[in-house]
């Protein structure tokens, strides 16, 4: 009996002809996850198979594994042989501990139980729901559960295969859905030190996409502690969207010049006409096909219909707003999830949180923008300083 860990994927089932490819991205991000964990990887029909790994190890796979887009779902199973038509001997002994382990768990009061069986191994002559209820009576005979076929609080699963070997298990983790990293093409992320942008990563990485990352700073009005705070944002993203690059860009010049030649009303809207210049350069020096912000419809002036209409005027390439339709709650909610709430509210400013006007414009006109913009001197000169002082991390 060895325990094994069982992986299911979604999404990809409906891919067609092309199902291959998005399997052959999944394995590979599968592997890179657990690289430097000691295991076997083994597939068939359907499923990926973690194999001969460290008890101590199991914990910190499922965890991994929980982070990889693509999969759906994982169990942590026995794999055991069927020993077919040997009365089924090591699977009614795996079925013994496990139920007797569930009972040891339980904190319920007359608990319920159901076991189930797939049968894919088709030379057994009896069926799937005559080896359900046999299987079943071991759970009665070792255990104070009783059976309930629908309204139950645990399941037993009992996945026979045609290859002689069986799984057995009870729990299915689910996994964190979506398309594997890297079947959806490359997008650069204006990665900020707030709440919104590293979601945004999660949300764009969960529907397949590559990501590089942008950090815009303005030192000595941005400290070096939040340029780490980035850095640290980075890292835990990069557990769901695997390796992403980070590119710092020195901008106090730029805002120095807004500051002083812009009206106040209008620098929040240039200084991200700025930042979209840069970043639909670099994007394509990076072989990046769009550009991924955190912005959300009308949660701050920046993010009105007008602002956003006037910053992506200077976007040479899409602009992705995975949270468009998120109100802060729901974007909170998501970052908790997946890690980076606490690190996000550290009280570090970012570039976008100095110079601010007393009332910025909410709703810009994009010609008086544009003039407002041309009274900037040496504008390219400018942009190509700070691309070419970015620091990459």
């Amino acid at each position: 009996m060895a325990r094994v860990i069982i992986i299911r994927y979604g999404e990809i089932f409906l891919k067609g002809k092309n199902k291959s490819y998005f399997e052959s991205l999944l394995v590979s991000n599968i592997k890179a996850s657990l690289k430097d964990i000691k295991h076997v990887f083994n597939r068939s029909q359907g499923r990926f198979f973690v194999e001969n790994f460290a008890k101590d190890d199991e914990a910190e796979i499922v965890d991994r594994l929980k982070k990889v887009f693509g999969i759906y779902s994982l169990s942590v199973a026995d794999k055991v042989e069927t020993k077919y038509p040997e009365d089924f001997a090591d699977i009614r002994e795996s079925i013994k501990e496990l139920s007797q382990r569930l009972e040891e768990e339980s904190t319920l009061k007359n608990p319920k139980f159901r076991v189930t069986v797939k049968r894919a191994d088709k030379r057994i002559p009896i069926t799937s729901a005559e080896i359900a209820a046999d299987f079943g009576g071991i759970v009665l005979e070792n255990t104070s559960f009783s059976v309930d076929l629908k309204h139950f609080d645990y399941e037993i699963n009992v996945d026979i295969r045609e290859n002689g070997w069986a799984f057995v298990y009870s729990e299915v983790i689910m996994g964190a859905g979506g398309l594997p990293v890297g079947c959806s093409n490359r997008g650069l992320l204006l990665l900020s030190g707030g709440i919104d942008s590293p979601v945004a990563a999660y949300m764009m990485a969960k529907r397949g996409m590559k990501l590089v990352a942008i950090h815009f700073a303005s030192p000595p009005y941005t400290s070096e502690r939040a340029k780490q705070k980035v850095v640290e944002l980075r890292d835990i993203v990069s557990k769901y969207t695997t390796d992403m690059k980070l590119m710092v860009v020195p901008f106090t010049d730029i805002q120095l010049a807004i500051h002083e030649y812009c009206p106040a009303e209008y620098m929040i809207t240039i200084m991200r006409r700025f930042m979209m210049r840069i970043a639909s350069i670099v994007a394509e020096e990076n072989d990046c096909r769009a550009i991924i912000t955190g912005e959300s419809l009308g949660q701050v002036a920046s993010q009105t219909v007008e602002s956003m209409t006037s910053t992506e005027d200077t976007a040479l390439l899409p602009i992705f707003r995975p949270l468009i339709a998120f109100d802060k709650e729901e974007t909170m909610t998501l970052a908790k999830k997946i890690g980076t709430f606490e690190t996000s509210i550290e009280p570090f400013e970012d570039c976008c949180t100095i110079f601010l006007p007393k009332n910025p414009a909410i709703k810009p006109k994009l010609d008086t923008v544009r003039r407002a913009e041309k009274e900037i001197p040496n504008a390219d000169e400018l942009i190509k300083k700070a691309i070419e002082g970015i620091e990459v991390l």
